[in-house]
């Protein structure tokens, strides 16, 4: 076949992308949710109480003053249409998606592109809720632990994928992520908000996999999301982009690897010698993020210079939040299986 390089930019992707839900200063009009947390109406009871990466955490009302300690907890927030209600966000690592550019832009910024939340600067915003995607965020050392924010009076919420700092997750899939929806829109009382954003999804999800019965083969790819010290990290097991993989036939050639997000070297890359390289382009400015960048060092190494993907331009390019947890990461599940499908026929 004739092989090319497959960019996946942001505005190709809006194509793909969903309307944005809007914000809200209430909530809308309710349904049905479950009977422990909601009124018969389908508004939810508070106290609220959710255990939340094996703790228990109590959420006394619906936030007013919510923080999220990085740009894709916002951007679920935003999609939830609960954007007033937000009063800082930090961690910006990628271009926004266009539909959501006007809330999102109205969210105060806490912190710089690629930079944490401090805890000075997290409490200097009154937050009565704090949500993260990234468990390396509550710690002393940035924002503060969760049991030290609980003890001020503070609840938070943590993304399951993550509750141990890049432990492989078991079960990682999106339903996983469908159920932070869930467990958001209760604590937050848009409830009607998080079943349609659950729907609007799940359509993205069965319109990638539609694509990917197309493929004739089951293609080994390598996830590249970043580099530290000149060593790339790639997508292992437990994670989105394995569960992405496996969803659209493919193979990940880490999968065998005792973390999600391992740190690897160019030899091992070498000897599994994938067809396809899924690169991160990623805005968030540390060096060697962007996907040109990425493509400049596996054409300049003398070791990955000599495999097949990179020799042949067998490059799939996607924004880096489509291989976090987040709203935009169903939209790899189209964006990789076009990719691969354009690789295949040409």
């Amino acid at each position: 076949m004739k092989l090319r390089i497959i960019i996946i930019s942001v505005a190709a992707a809006a194509t793909l992308a969903l309307t944005g839900c809007g914000s809200a200063d209430s909530p809308p009009a309710a349904s049905p949710s479950s009977a422990s947390a909601s009124t018969p109406g389908g508004h939810t009871t508070y106290p609220l109480t959710l255990t939340n990466c094996g703790t228990d955490v109590t959420y006394p009302a619906a936030p007013s003053r919510a923080v999220t300690l990085n740009q894709s907890a916002a951007e679920i927030l935003v999609k939830l249409g609960v954007t007033p209600r937000i009063a800082g966000t930090g961690y910006e690592i990628d271009t926004v998606p266009t539909e959501l550019e006007k809330d999102y832009s109205s969210i105060p910024q806490l912190s710089g592109p690629g930079q944490n939340i401090t805890h000075e600067g997290l409490l200097g915003a009154q937050p009565d809720f704090v949500y993260s995607s990234f468990a390396s965020f509550f710690t002393a050392e940035n924002t503060g632990e969760r049991a030290e924010l609980h003890r001020l009076g503070v609840p938070t919420y943590l993304t399951e994928f993550d509750c141990t700092f890049h432990s492989k997750v078991a079960g990682a899939s999106f339903d996983m992520l469908f159920n932070e929806y869930r467990d958001l829109a209760k604590i937050f009382d848009v409830q009607p908000a998080g079943d349609a954003l659950i729907a609007e999804q799940k359509a993205v999800v069965d319109a990638g996999v539609a694509t990917s019965k197309k493929l004739t083969s089951s293609p080994r790819v390598m996830w590249f999301y970043s580099t530290y010290d000149g060593a790339p990290y790639a997508a292992g097991p437990g994670g989105l982009p394995q569960h992405i993989t496996d969803i659209l036939g493919a193979t990940n050639v880490f999968a065998d690897a005792s973390t999600k997000w391992p740190e690897v070297s160019w030899d091992e890359v070498a000897a599994r010698n994938p067809d396809v390289i899924i690169l991160a382009d990623l805005t968030r400015g540390k060096p060697g993020d962007t996907a040109a960048e990425k493509i400049d060092l596996l054409k300049n190494d003398p070791v990955t210079a000599k495999l097949d993907a990179v020799k042949n331009d067998r490059f799939i390019v996607v924004p880096g939040r489509y291989m976090d947890p987040s709203y935009a990461s169903v939209q790899a599940v189209p964006a990789v299986a076009d990719g691969l499908l354009a690789l295949q026929e040409r």
